[in-house]
């Protein structure tokens, strides 16, 4: 059996595969899903966690998310000691899941004139520029992510449907709360890729927007340590 290090890895790299696949095939010139929507989006997200969670979740616990580990470590539900081997791990997949996607759409970059479509390929971006209402999204979406994971986990479901459920909630919450920024509520989803997207030599690309970068960091860290710390109070 593999580690849960390389379990968070190879995990979270998938997930990037599904997401950043996605949007890649969305936003750049000439793929034959350009313009296919937001609703296909969220659906590819959300299918994308839930496989991983399968395939992950007896491994490591399938956290794939720096908020969610903080969130449990916070909580006692996870030893802060495993945090920062954790954190590292997603880091990378999120990197190394971007990083095979510019691949297998290396034709389609320098199509795209568009920067801003090749970087949301990679991260997250505001529909309106508005740094605290921005980071507000993110907190709330993050905050209902974590509280609805333990909630459902108190639940008696039936054996195998609990990373069905949760790749739903995903695809919920990427419909309802997706529209303000993005719904990244994942540092390591934003910011690994985004890094990728600074390193690789992308046709016509333009900057990384670190300026925005910190936003779906912090944002997601503090909405998942609220929402763990109020389920931890009521239940």
């Amino acid at each position: 059996m593999i580690s849960p290090f390389l379990a968070e890895v190879i995990g979270t790299a998938c997930i990037l595969l599904f997401g950043s696949g996605v949007v890649a095939g969305c936003v750049l010139k000439d793929s034959k899903a350009e313009n296919a929507g937001w609703i296909v989006i969220t659906w590819a997200w959300g299918i994308g966690v839930m496989l991983r969670i399968y395939a992950s979740g007896n491994i490591s616990g399938a956290h794939l998310n720096p908020a969610v580990t903080i969130a449990l470590a916070t909580i006692g539900e996870f030893p802060w000691a495993s945090v920062p081997s954790y954190i590292l791990a997603q880091f990378i997949g999120a990197f190394l899941g971007s990083t095979i996607v510019w691949a297998a759409y290396y034709p389609h970059w320098e199509k795209t004139e568009d920067k801003g479509a090749k970087l949301a390929v990679f991260s997250t971006g505001p529909a309106i520029r508005n740094l605290p209402a921005n980071m507000l999204t993110e907190v709330i979406a993050t905050f209902i992510l974590v509280f609805a994971i333990l909630f459902i986990g108190t639940n008696n479901i039936a054996d195998g449907m609990n990373p069905f459920i949760i790749g739903l909630l995903i695809l919920g919450l990427g419909l309802a709360f997706g529209g303000p920024t993005g719904y990244a509520m994942n540092p390591a989803r934003d910011l690994g890729p985004r890094i990728a997207h600074a390193i690789l030599p992308i046709a016509g690309k333009g900057d990384s927007d670190w300026g925005y970068a910190w936003v779906p960091v912090v944002g997601p860290i503090i909405g998942g340590v609220l929402g763990a710390l109020t389920f931890a109070m009521i239940f």
